[in-house]
């Protein structure tokens, strides 16, 4: 089952493990400074230096501020660094995601994640049109090709799982052999008042008349046993998140995150929970509909240091 939004593709010169690295002018490379990103950084650089295309490597960090754990830019840059590669940070513009929050006065919620498209994927895209806007300057011509490389993995979440390791980032305006066709159907229904059918959806891709835009996951297969030998066999430094018991490195308080793992972030961060206790209050809106950050900071405060904390999917 594919994904709604992502395009299937059937492409020469892609094999069991990796895309054509060398057909793309840009390989992105998403980080959180998380295991699953050093996993998927270790392998991207893997295979571009057999590609003989590490030199078009540029790692990205969504950074999200107050929100996100203590020293996660700085190790993202440090993982890059470890590699040679060029490292950028982009933001959304205007207020960080916990204002965000006040202003919406709502919290994002496993139906509504809003905070994914605001504070990651809208900057990492404003990022691609400057990459494009450098090829072009360096005398390129034509549709600028960009590989987004993520470290998402199936084992994550049913949503997760039912993703493809590669696919096309397609939308309305790509005029690539995958979405015109597709764009010509949804045109034609549009025009009969007729509802546009799924199968000629192009979706809401980074794609567009000036890039062409795939997604690679290289770890999507992989269990958290081969993301851990493979950060170990890195060398690179793993946040302290870990050894102080989180599972996974994401927001400090994820509204997808496990009860256990929330608490142990209000033992680990009681300031940030305070804050985030008091924006509970002021806005009127529980930071999850069955459990509110004062419950969380009483439970954390009940209790002894967490030591078995439950992962959690999404």
């Amino acid at each position: 089952m594919v994904s709604s939004g992502q395009l299937e593709l059937a492409l020469p010169g892609f094999g069991p493990t990796a895309p054509d690295l060398a057909s793309y002018d840009w390989l992105l490379a998403n980080v959180s400074a998380g295991k699953d990103s050093q996993a998927m950084l270790a392998e991207l650089v893997r295979h571009s230096r057999a590609a003989g295309v590490l030199d078009r490597i540029v790692v990205v960090h969504a950074d999200l501020a107050d929100a996100e754990w203590k020293g996660t830019r700085d190790l993202a840059a440090e993982h890059a660094a470890h590699y040679g590669l060029r490292f950028e940070v982009v933001a959304r513009n205007g207020s960080g995601l916990i204002d965000r929050i006040e202003e919406r006065g709502m919290f994002p919620s496993a139906d509504n994640r809003w905070c994914t498209s605001d504070f990651k994927r809208g900057p990492v895209r404003r990022l691609m049109t400057r990459l494009v806007r450098e090829a072009e300057a360096a005398g390129h011509r034509g549709r600028v090709r960009i590989l987004n490389v993520m470290g998402l993995r199936a084992d994550e979440s049913p949503a997760r799982r039912r993703l493809l390791a590669f696919s096309h980032d397609g939308a309305y305006t790509c005029p690539c052999s995958y979405c015109a066709p597709r764009r010509a159907i949804a045109d034609d229904h549009k025009a009969r008042g007729l509802p546009v059918p799924k199968h000629a959806k192009t979706g809401w891709g980074a794609s567009n008349t000036l890039r062409h835009v795939d997604t690679w996951l290289p770890v999507h297969t992989w269990s958290t046993a081969d993301v851990w030998s493979t950060v170990k066999e890195s060398g690179l430094r793993v946040h302290p998140a870990y050894a102080a018991g989180m599972p996974r490195l994401s927001c400090v308080f994820c509204v997808l995150a496990s009860r256990s793992a929330l608490v142990r972030a209000a033992q680990l961060q009681p300031e940030l929970a305070a804050r985030y206790a008091a924006l509970e209050a002021r806005i009127g809106h529980r930071f999850k509909n069955d459990l509110s950050m004062a419950e969380i900071i009483a439970e954390a405060e009940a209790s002894p240091e967490i030591t078995a904390v439950a992962c959690w999917q999404g």
